[in-house]
C-alpha cells in the first residue's frame, strides 16, 4: 500500500500480515529520508514503527485513545492518520509538529513535551469515561525510562487502585536519551531474560488458532499469564501495583503484537503490554547509538550519516563550554560532582563523567530526585553541578525552592537550553526560569556573555556558598579554555559606551550583548550597552548612575517579560523612588509556538533590528 494513500487508521485494517510488514518498511524509510531533510527525533520513531501499526490495526482512533509518553514518537502515528504531507513542515513554524498536537488532529489526544505524563493522563481519561458512561480503549505507550520517572511510580499507584479498564503499552528499548540507570532498569532486565520471552510466542499463537471468541481469548490470557509465572516472571515490578502483565512481546513482529493486542483488549481492569524494541530500528547508524547522538537531529546525510551543519571553527556548543568549565574546576576540587536527570550527551558530560566515574551521578528521568540529591550532597560538604535543561527544571522547581534555597545550600545549577530553542515548540522553550528562579532568596541567577565570562562565572559559583545559577542557551560561541580565571564580584553588570555623545542606553544579556554593541559601531551609533550578567542580585550602583544620565532606557530581553529583567529593575526604581521610563522589549504573555530562532525572534518581536528601531527613534 502506498504510504501517501495513507487518510486514516482504517485504511491498513484489511492489509494482510506480509502487506503490512511491507508497510512497515516503506514507513520507515520515509522517516529516515524525511527527518533527513527537515530533522527531528529519528531513533524513537524508528524504533515504533510495527508497534504503532499493531496498534491502530486493534484498536479504533480517535474513538480509542492512543497516547504517546513524551510524544516525540508518534511519526508513525502521523502517517496512519493522514499527515503525511504535513512532513514537509515537520518543526517548522506554523507546521507540522513533531509532537501530539490536539489542535492538529482528532487523533492527537494529549499533549506532551516531557516524560512521564502518559500514565496520569490516561487515567484521568478513564475515570471520565467511566463516570459518562462510555466505552472505548484508553492506550497510553510509555518507554522504559519515563516508566522509572517518579511521576509514573505514582500514576501506577493509583491505577492499580482504581482498577480501570486501560492497555499500557510498556516500549522497552533499554534507552531514553542515553542508556538508562538505577534499579528499575535492573529490574526491567530481569523481565527481558525472562525464560517467558522465549516461549510466549508459541503460546499465544497455540491459544489463539482454536478460537477467537471472547471467551477462549479470556483463557488464552490466563494461560498465558500462568506461563510466565511457572517461568519464574511473577511481573514483579508491575504485580505490586496490582497490575496484570503480559509480555516480554517482541516489538517488530506485527503478528506476534496484533495477537497480544487483541487479548489484551478484551482484558478487564488494567493491564501492562511489555514490549520490546529497538531504538533506531533499520538505520544502522541509530541502531548502534549508545550516547543519544541520533535520539534528536539536525538534517543529514541519510548515506553516511553526516550532518549537514557543522560549527564555525573555534566554537563550541554552549553545553561544552559550561561542562569543559566544570571539568577543569573539578580537576583542582575533589568536591566537585556532576549529576545529570538522563542527560549525560545533551548536557556534554561525557568527558566529565569518564574521567571522575565516583563523582558522576546520572539520576535517570527523575529532576526533582536529581535536585534533592544534590542539595544533601551540599550539605554534606561536597559542591555538586547539576545540568538540567530549563523546561525540565520546571519539574523540580519545589526541591530547589524548599531544599536548596531555604537552606542556603551551594547547588551549582547549569541551566541548559535557556531562552527560545526553536523547533522544539512550547514544551521546551526556557523562557520561564528567570521569573522562576528569582523571587527565591539566597538564590544567584547569572548568565554569561561569552566563553569567557561563562569560565569566570563557573568558578565564582565553586569559590562562593549560596545557590549559584548559570543560564545558557541552545547554540555556540567561539571558545578557548582560560587558565587564569578571574572572580567576578557577585551582582556586578558591565558598561560599555559607544560614540562620544550616546543617546540612549540599552541594557541586555548574554550573547546578544556584544551583537548590540557592534551593530552600534557598524551603523555609528552612540549609546550604551550595559551586560546585565546578573538578574539576580542586580547591579544596584549601576542601575542609580544609569537613571543619573536622564537617557531613555531600553531594557532588550529575550524571555517572559512578566518576572524578568526588566520587571525586576523597574521593581528596583519604584522601591527607590526613582522616576525612569523604560522601553521593555520580551516575550509576552502567551506560550511561543515551533519554529527557526531567527524567525521566532523576528515574529515575537524580540529582534535585533526591532530594538535598533527604537535606538534610531531616540537619536
Amino acid at each position: 500500500m502506498d504510504i501517501y494513500q495513507i487518510k486514516q487508521p482504517a485504511d491498513i485494517k484489511k492489509l494482510d500480515i506480509d502487506e503490512l510488514e511491507e508497510l512497515a518498511k516503506d514507513i520507515r524509510k520515509f522517516l529516515i529520508e524525511s527527518i533527513a531533510k527537515t530533522g527531528g527525533h529519528l531513533s524513537s520513531n524508528l524504533g515504533v514503527v510495527e508497534l504503532t501499526l499493531a496498534i491502530h490495526r486493534i484498536f479504533e482512533s480517535p474513538k480509542d485513545k492512543i497516547l504517546f509518553d513524551v510524544g516525540h514518537q508518534c511519526y508513525t502515528h502521523k502517517i496512519l492518520t493522514g499527515r503525511i504531507d504535513g512532513f514537509k513542515t515537520l518543526r517548522q513554524y506554523k507546521g507540522m509538529s513533531g509532537f501530539q498536537k490536539c489542535k492538529e488532529s482528532e487523533h492527537d489526544v494529549w499533549e506532551a513535551g516531557h516524560s512521564s505524563t502518559s500514565l496520569s493522563a490516561a487515567l484521568g481519561m478513564a475515570v471520565a469515561r467511566d463516570l459518562h458512561g462510555d466505552d472505548y480503549a484508553i492506550v497510553p505507550i510509555i518507554g522504559d525510562g519515563a516508566l522509572s520517572s517518579g511521576m509514573s511510580m505514582e500514576a501506577l499507584n493509583q491505577i492499580g487502585s482504581e482498577k480501570r479498564n486501560m492497555v499500557i503499552i510498556f516500549n522497552d528499548n533499554h534507552m531514553s536519551i542515553s542508556k538508562n540507570v538505577g534499579a528499575m532498569d535492573l529490574a526491567f532486565t530481569k523481565l527481558r531474560a525472562s525464560k517467558s520471552y522465549n516461549t510466549l510466542k508459541s503460546d499465544v499463537s497455540d491459544v489463539l488458532s482454536q478460537t477467537k471468541t471472547g471467551k477462549n481469548i479470556l483463557e488464552g490470557m490466563r494461560h498465558v499469564k500462568n506461563a510466565l509465572k511457572e517461568n519464574v516472571v511473577d511481573t514483579s515490578i508491575f504485580g505490586e501495583f496490582n497490575l496484570d502483565y503480559i509480555g516480554p512481546v517482541n516489538g517488530h513482529d506485527i503478528d506476534l503484537l496484533m495477537k497480544v493486542l487483541r487479548i489484551a483488549k478484551q482484558h478487564k481492569g488494567p493491564i501492562v503490554v511489555h514490549v520490546l524494541t529497538k531504538k533506531g530500528k533499520g538505520y544502522p547508524f541509530a541502531e548502534n547509538d549508545t550516547d543519544g547522538k541520533w535520539h534528536g537531529v539536525t538534517p543529514f546525510d541519510p548515506k553516511s550519516g553526516m550532518t549537514l551543519s557543522k560549527l564555525p571553527a573555534q566554537h563550541a556548543s554552549w553545553s561544552t563550554i559550561i561542562s569543559e568549565s566544570v571539568y577543569q574546576l573539578a580537576k583542582k576540587d575533589e568536591r566537585i560532582l556532576a549529576l545529570t536527570p538522563a542527560m549525560i550527551s545533551g548536557s556534554k558530560l561525557q568527558p566529565f563523567f569518564e574521567k571522575f566515574k565516583d563523582r558522576s551521578f546520572d539520576c535517570g528521568i527523575a529532576e526533582e530526585h536529581t535536585v534533592t540529591f544534590a542539595a544533601s550532597l551540599a550539605h554534606s560538604g561536597m559542591r555538586p553541578f547539576v545540568s538540567i535543561y530549563s523546561s525540565f527544571m520546571q519539574r523540580a522547581y519545589d526541591q530547589i525552592s524548599h531544599d536548596v534555597a531555604r537552606m542556603d545550600l551551594p547547588v551549582v545549577f547549569g541551566i541548559d537550553r535557556c531562552g527560545l530553542v526553536g523547533e522544539d515548540g512550547e514544551t521546551h522553550h526556557g523562557v520561564f526560569d528567570i521569573a522562576m528562579l528569582r523571587p527565591l532568596p539566597n538564590m544567584i541567577l547569572s548568565q554569561p556573555k561569552d566563553a569567557m565570562e561563562a569560565q569566570q562565572l563557573m568558578k565564582t559559583a565553586f569559590h562562593q556558598h549560596h545557590p549559584f545559577a548559570i543560564r545558557y542557551p541552545r547554540g555556540s560561541a567561539p571558545f578557548q579554555l582560560c587558565e587564569s580565571l578571574d572572580l567576578i564580584k557577585i551582582g556586578t553588570w558591565t558598561m560599555v559606551t559607544v560614540g562620544d555623545h550616546p543617546t540612549c542606553i540599552v541594557i541586555a544579556y548574554g550573547s546578544d550583548v556584544d551583537k548590540i554593541i557592534a551593530k552600534a559601531k557598524v551603523n555609528n551609533l552612540s549609546m550604551i550597552v550595559v551586560n546585565a550578567r546578573f538578574f539576580k542580585p542586580l547591579d544596584e550602583v549601576m542601575l542609580i548612575e544609569l537613571a543619573q544620565k536622564k537617557l531613555p532606557i531600553a531594557v532588550y530581553e529575550t524571555d517572559m517579560l512578566c518576572g524578568g529583567l526588566s520587571s525586576a529593575i523597574l521593581e528596583f526604581y519604584n522601591d527607590q523612588n526613582i522616576v525612569c521610563l523604560i522601553k521593555r522589549i520580551g516575550i509576552h504573555d502567551h506560550f511561543v509556538e515551533q519554529g527557526s530562532l531567527p524567525q521566532l525572534r523576528k515574529v515575537e518581536h524580540i529582534d535585533i533590528p526591532r530594538l535598533f528601531e527604537w535606538v534610531v527613534s531616540k537619536i
